[in-house]
């Protein structure tokens, strides 16, 4: 009878999670329909209110901007200042996520007025027809952008990595918002060997976001001046297929108005002979910090990006923060 209570029970919880899965999934959907029928700015607009909400309701990733933000910018201003520049931080994300709906969803044409290339002679001279390279890029402004980059008379393949979301229903219907940029993405947990063998076979532009922490599969040297778990798989790529190796950034430079940067290339040798894989990501770091700095409100700041994973694998919070679970 027992046995049979608790069959019962589960059956019931099972029931009741994937009632709810079902009804999380529609009610995103309805969210996405409704911010791609609208204008862009309409949604920016709509994100930074939902952001000025965020920052109200959400005091766990409130804290975390905070005390980052104090950490990094504390010794220049004043609390007041950190706390008006959290609150835009928050409104930029808003902003940012909700336009990331809306532009996956516009053509080439129409996104053309509201997304601007800067640095494309960094790349002249490049022999486009064989060679691929690497974008080690961060999570500033509208970066689902960076899949929308274009060369004109190039046949570069845009790729990037992912991570896939928990719930296969959002997965989908995320993946589903990326379609229209015609970037390949690889989930970076189980499908990096398709990666490799994609890079044998096409001329690829790859990205790898390399601003956040990394876990144990990581390297521990200075961001912003703070040292903290850094991914080594830009370098890493760079240096086992000898591709060249940039940073771009996404700058939002108004109300749904972005710009893409690409800043100069990052060594990977140094008198015919590799570097290190710290030097280069050490560089990395550098040139993402100086993008930071040049726009702060244009960070994930709600990121725990000084954590770390302790040799027993443990998470090591630094003093003041809150652990944030979740994607990474």
């Amino acid at each position: 009878m027992k046995r049979l209570f608790l069959r019962i029970l589960q059956g019931g919880i099972v029931s009741i999670n994937h009632s709810m899965d079902f009804l999380l999934y529609w009610v995103v959907k309805l969210i996405v329909l409704l911010l791609q029928a609208l204008p862009l700015r309409w949604v920016a607009r709509l994100g930074r209110l939902g952001g000025s909400l965020g920052y109200i309701f959400n005091r766990r990733h409130r804290r975390v901007a905070i005390h980052n933000l104090t950490t990094v910018l504390g010794h220049e201003k004043s609390e007041p200042e950190i706390v008006d520049l959290a609150r835009e931080n928050f409104r930029r994300l808003g902003e940012n996520y909700c336009a990331a709906i809306k532009t996956a969803s516009m053509s080439e044409e129409d996104l053309r007025p509201h997304l601007k290339m800067v640095g494309y002679e960094k790349f002249q001279g490049m022999d486009h027809s064989r060679k691929s390279w690497v974008a080690a890029v961060g999570h500033f402004g509208n970066f689902e952008l960076y899949a929308r980059i274009k060369w004109p008379g190039s046949n570069f393949q845009v790729a990037t990595t992912y991570r896939s979301l928990k719930h296969k229903r959002l997965n989908q219907l995320l993946q589903d918002l990326r379609v229209k940029s015609k970037a390949m993405y690889f989930e970076r947990r189980n499908e990096i060997k398709k990666l490799i063998e994609t890079i044998k076979t096409r001329n690829m532009a790859i990205g790898f976001l390399s601003d956040q922490h990394a876990g144990q599969s990581s390297i521990r040297i200075p961001f912003l001046g703070h040292e903290c778990a850094t991914t080594v798989a830009a370098a890493v790529f760079a240096l086992r297929y000898e591709l060249p190796l940039i940073t771009a950034i996404c700058y939002r430079t108004g109300l749904a108005q972005w710009e893409i940067e690409f800043n100069d290339w990052i060594p990977t040798k140094e008198s015919g002979k590799a570097r290190s894989v710290e030097a280069i990501m050490t560089d990395v770091n550098e040139a993402l910090g100086k993008a930071v700095m040049r726009d702060s409100a244009n960070w994930f700041w709600v990121h725990n990006r000084w954590r770390f994973i302790s040799k027993n694998g443990d998470q090591r919070k630094t003093p003041g923060t809150v652990p944030i679970s979740g994607r990474e």
